[in-house]
């Protein structure tokens, strides 16, 4: 079982020096993508033209940045949850050690007892007694007497073997936990430190986007496309949807569910955004890597990164209700999955562009926008 272990840890620790070494090279090759458009911008600066191609390079780029950053905190938050089931094993297994070294020290000292009392009726030779008893009633009694203790010193031999054997296995489990624990938390490491790596790097590319996005006027035209992207993917997903006896919608639950995350809202439902473009959903500042919450039962329809909204996860509650959640940092499920009220879906982000962590929520029912508040408790 140990060996066991061993390879099992060496087999893990081999898959990371191999994931690691992917990951360094497509961050290396993306840092150097950016330069050469660095590069261009400075040389074509006042080229309206050039300047919108390499706007849409830097998209492609920040893209490309914000997925690889969704990767890497979804290992993060993956390695998170087996650190904890972890922990909580080798408590568990703590615990039982504990319970069996009270148990093996109780039996030690029945053992104890009983040998005493054998040791002081030793006094009567015991084929002495027999071969001199002239009451069989009497001598019938002392054989009883006599396979009564063996037993029970027998019962207790047995009972602190089984015990000690439980121990010795229980003390093998938790050094392999131990061992697993170590591997998790070198793994845990390595990946916060990728996951800052490819932050500073989406950092660096925002940086130049913004640049290049420097007018009102681009800004709208920005606006549009992303309108028009999502609605593609809508419409998409519309055709797509197959309501199944469980999905009942959300027609019924006005009022009465729970906001995805918690935060401040920033944005309403309605609200100007720019130029004649209003808010379709809302927008909750909250804290990155917080979680983001299926607010009803249903199936994941879309999950990937999209123009203007970033890591972004369609789920489907049937009758034609949907709701979407952009701007994340992870997407922790993946399409096809079905969800339940509550589950965790994906971590508060800043995808998209957003210069600050934020959740975009938004409620559509046969593909038209609907106020969130109209089903969310306040």
């Amino acid at each position: 079982m140990h060996k066991h272990a061993i390879a099992k840890a060496s087999i893990f620790a081999g898959f990371l020096i191999f994931s690691h070494t992917l990951q360094a090279s497509s961050l290396e090759q993306r840092q150097s993508q950016l330069k050469q458009i660095q590069q261009q911008i400075a040389a074509q600066q006042n080229d309206l033209k050039d300047s919108g191609n390499q706007r849409e390079k830097l998209l492609k780029l920040l893209k490309q940045d914000e997925q690889a950053i969704g990767v890497a905190a979804r290992q993060v938050s993956e390695t998170e949850h087996r650190l904890n089931a972890s922990q909580q094993q080798l408590a568990t297994l703590t615990q039982q050690a504990q319970t069996l070294l009270a148990q093996q020290q109780s039996q030690q000292q029945t053992l104890a007892r009983q040998l005493k009392s054998a040791f002081l009726a030793g006094n009567h030779d015991y084929s002495k007694l027999l071969l001199h008893q002239q009451d069989p009633t009497a001598m019938e009694r002392m054989l009883a007497y006599y396979e009564f203790l063996n037993k029970a010193r027998m019962d207790a031999i047995n009972q602190l073997k089984q015990t000690r054997e439980q121990l010795n296995l229980v003390q093998q489990q938790q050094q392999q936990e131990t061992a697993q624990l170590n591997q998790l938390a070198l793994a845990q490491r390595a990946q916060s430190e990728k996951l800052k790596k490819e932050q500073q790097q989406r950092q660096n590319t925002l940086g130049e986007l913004q640049q290049v996005i420097d007018s009102k006027a681009s800004e709208l035209e920005q606006l549009q496309i992303e309108e028009a992207s999502l609605k593609r993917v809508i419409d998409a997903a519309m055709k797509a949807m197959r309501d199944t006896p469980s999905m009942n919608g959300l027609a019924q639950l006005g009022g009465k569910l729970s906001w995805p995350t918690k935060g401040k809202m920033s944005n309403r439902f309605g609200s100007r955004r720019s130029g004649k473009v209003n808010w379709k959903g809302v927008v909750i500042d909250a804290i990155e890597g917080q979680a983001i919450k299926s607010i009803a039962p249903g199936k994941v329809i879309y999950a990937d990164w999209l123009r203007g909204f970033g890591l972004l996860l369609v789920i489907d509650h049937g009758k034609g209700y949907m709701s979407l959640y952009g701007h994340a940092q992870a997407l922790l499920k993946d399409v096809g999955d079905s969800v339940h009220k509550d589950d965790t879906i994906a971590l508060v982000g800043r995808s998209g562009g957003q210069s600050k962590p934020s959740l975009y929520f938004e409620i559509r029912h046969k593909g038209e926008a609907v106020d969130p508040a109209r089903y969310c408790r306040r």
